[in-house]
């Protein structure tokens, strides 16, 4: 970092940036434009003339605007950030100076996306999502390419055209779009039992998350980390959010789908812009080479998690997102993200879906971004100096000097040089076997840690695993299909399978296949040590003509001193009367939003004001279906009668405060603490009507 607190990748982008404040408006070739709005004509009603250079080459640039979109993961979102490390620690097991020098802030930028939609479908849909981190070391970019979930689909590259060919939108009519529930992605399930602990995750509300700041990432993969002296030792990368793991809801999700598609990517945006920085620890769990066969799984294997209670997850440094891109296209579409892009100190091991994914991601790009000279696309640029024998080709943005292009040469000194200190050289592995097309038995346990995640999850969890694989295999239309995929849940655990097949009118198992191994890992549950904090939580305060405008004004003060985002909600925008006449600002109406963009509602006092929210359908459904949806719901005074209106009240429910006239402090305490709790499962929702 510089006096300014800028990064070296922060000024090396200054040099690409163009701003057009009190500027002319040019051609591609500098020339002055006198007129844009008009092609150049015979006469006023006359045809256009070729001649005119201006027109073609506008029109030109905006039929190629467009570049292909990524086959996979096209939805996505960034950030510019530094990652830190805690201390020199890992100095011990790698080379890698990012992850053990102190003090050194290495630039990063962070993608995160959906896997199966399209780039114009919706953030909150049920899905994998992508957690890519490229940081730009002064030895050269690593990308940690992963996602929130620990494991994935399949156990071998070859079958990442089958599984994706599968998951998109069925080739005959282009149906469904993002979305899981359709026949051709449970009919390779159903025939494909390795995906069976990765359907598991998918299912949870690990698929659903509420914020990318809220959301784990995971490098999938066992890598390998090598010291200064050569010995290597397993690792597997895992991101923490700092502000807790949390999900919506499965209905939630699909009316933001149509509210807000843009939810996840907005919340990133403006918690970014408002200086509510996301903040990951990032912690490995590390393997001496010698206990790689100590285990009953294989560390080779993407559809394995190494379970905390084994191996726990040691810190080792933070992820801090500080500042949003300057233009989307330039930086968060272009970065080009690939497994091979490693730095001295980290290797790969022999994990078949990860040698796969180092030849796709790379290839990939040639076709998404025009040719081999990508990496000078400024956002991909390294911080480390570039020099090689690499040469033209499209889009070349460098101008090589000097009479060799080979090596070994004379001519140019032998240079750039081989080489040297900091060279990258390969971790040395003795690997010896007879050239053959076959999985290793180490490789044939597919339901195993399937049972295990299933059994490590909260009494609510396991309800919405259960409602996630009726809602998907629902829409299956072929019958056959739905008795594969209880077949194999059967040998996850047979009150799972039961339950599913009840709930999709197939046959249930009259028997568990195998016996439920009975073990469990609580890191896997979202129960499990979660963070509570009210911090960045959006809070709607419903209100009318004849509000309390001194609770209005407490309830904010109070909520946004401990970091909520309070927006005052009400049948019109600009303002409502106070009970005193004061005028309230209103921050939105209530036509333009819903509950499910909120975390919590509180309905202020004034009884003008309740008495015409209760008369009000809007407002009414509002609270009905934060109600439902588990969020925390706040009524101070008179206000509990909205709740009454939308039939909640008594008994208590978990999650609903309410407070007297005058106990506004003990009231925000309360409801603060109610919010910071982001869900209450344990409400009886379904007897409210959405």
């Amino acid at each position: 970092m510089t006096a300014d607190n800028r990064t070296d990748k922060d000024r090396q982008l200054d040099e690409a940036r163009v701003g057009f404040q009190d500027t002319a408006l040019t051609t591609d070739q500098g020339i002055r434009v006198d007129d844009t709005d008009n092609s150049l004509k015979v006469g006023e009603r006359g045809p256009t003339l070729m001649e005119d250079f201006h027109f073609r080459e506008k029109i030109t640039h905006f039929d190629h605007e467009r570049i292909p979109e990524r086959v996979v993961h096209a939805r996505g979102a960034g950030a510019h950030g530094y990652f830190e490390v805690h201390d020199d620690s890992l100095a011990a097991f790698t080379a890698a100076r990012f992850l053990t020098t102190p003090g050194l802030r290495t630039p990063v930028f962070t993608r995160f996306s959906t896997v199966a939609g399209s780039r114009g479908s919706a953030d909150t849909v049920r899905d994998v999502r992508g957690f890519a981190v490229k940081f730009y070391t002064p030895e050269g970019n690593f990308d940690l390419v992963g996602n929130n979930m620990p494991v994935f689909f399949i156990q071998d590259g070859i079958k990442f055209p089958d599984f994706v060919h599968a998951v998109k939108p069925e080739p005959h009519n282009e149906i469904p779009q993002a979305s899981s529930a359709h026949d051709t992605l449970w009919d390779f399930v159903q025939l494909q039992p390795e995906t069976t602990h990765m359907m598991m995750w998918l299912m949870s509300d690990r698929a659903l998350p509420r914020s990318y700041r809220m959301m784990q990432g995971f490098g999938v993969h066992t890598f390998r980390l090598v010291n200064a002296e050569g010995r290597g030792t397993f690792v597997k990368f895992h991101w923490r959010p700092k502000l807790g793991i949390h999900s919506l809801v499965w209905d939630e999700t699909q009316k933001i789908a149509g509210k807000d598609p843009d939810f996840n990517r907005r919340d990133l945006w403006e918690a970014i812009e408002s200086g509510d920085f996301p903040e990951w620890e990032l912690g490995v769990q590390l393997v001496p080479e010698e206990d790689e066969h100590a285990f009953d799984f294989d560390l080779l294997d993407a559809t394995k998690i190494i379970p905390e209670e084994q191996v726990p997850v040691r810190p080792v440094g933070r992820l801090v997102l500080d500042r949003n891109p300057d233009n989307f296209f330039a930086e968060t579409e272009q970065i080009a993200f690939h497994l091979g892009n490693v730095v001295p100190g980290i290797d790969f091991t022999n994990d078949p879906l990860l040698q796969a994914r180092l030849f796709s991601y790379l290839d990939t790009q040639l076709i998404r971004l025009g040719g081999p000279n990508f990496p000078q696309i400024p956002i991909n640029r390294p911080v480390a100096e570039v020099r090689n024998h690499h040469r033209d080709g499209y889009h070349q943005m460098t101008i090589p000097q000097g009479q060799a292009s080979y090596h070994p040469n004379s001519l140019g000194g032998g240079c750039p040089a081989v080489g040297g200190e900091g060279a990258y050289t390969h971790y040395q592995e003795r690997v010896d076997g007879n050239k053959i097309r076959k999985r290793s038995e180490s490789f044939g346990d597919h339901y195993s840690q399937a049972t295990l995640f299933w059994n490590s999850m909260a009494g609510w969890e396991k309800e919405h695993i259960v409602a996630a694989f009726r809602f998907e295999l629902g829409k299956v239309v072929h019958l056959h299909i739905r008795e594969g995929v209880v077949r194999n849940l059967n040998q996850v655990d047979h009150d799972l399978a039961v339950m599913v097949a009840e709930g999709v009118g197939v046959e249930p198992p009259a028997g568990a296949a195998v016996p439920n191994h009975g073990h469990g890992s609580p890191a896997l549950s979202q129960d499990h040590d979660p963070v509570q904090t009210v911090a960045t939580r959006k809070i709607a305060i419903l209100a009318a003509d004849g509000v309390d405008a001194a609770q209005v004004e407490g309830v904010r003060t109070a909520l946004t001193t401990e970091g909520a985002v309070c927006e005052v909600l009400a049948a019109r925008d600009g303002a409502v009367r106070g009970a005193g006449g004061e005028q309230v600002p209103v921050t939105r109406a209530l036509n333009t939003v819903a509950s499910v963009l909120y975390d919590a509602v509180v309905v202020p006092g004034g009884e003008a004001s309740v008495r015409a929210l209760s008369e009000d359908g809007d407002a009414v459904h509002f609270v009905s279906e934060a109600f439902k949806h588990g969020k925390a719901i706040g009524a101070l005074g008179a206000g509990a009668e909205l709740l009454e209106a939308a039939r909640i009240g008594s008994p208590p429910e978990p999650g609903v405060v309410t407070g007297a006239e005058g106990d506004l402090e003990g009231f925000t305490s309360a409801f603060a603490a109610a919010a910071a709790a982001h869900r209450h499962p344990a409400r009886d929702s379904k007897r409210i009507p959405a």
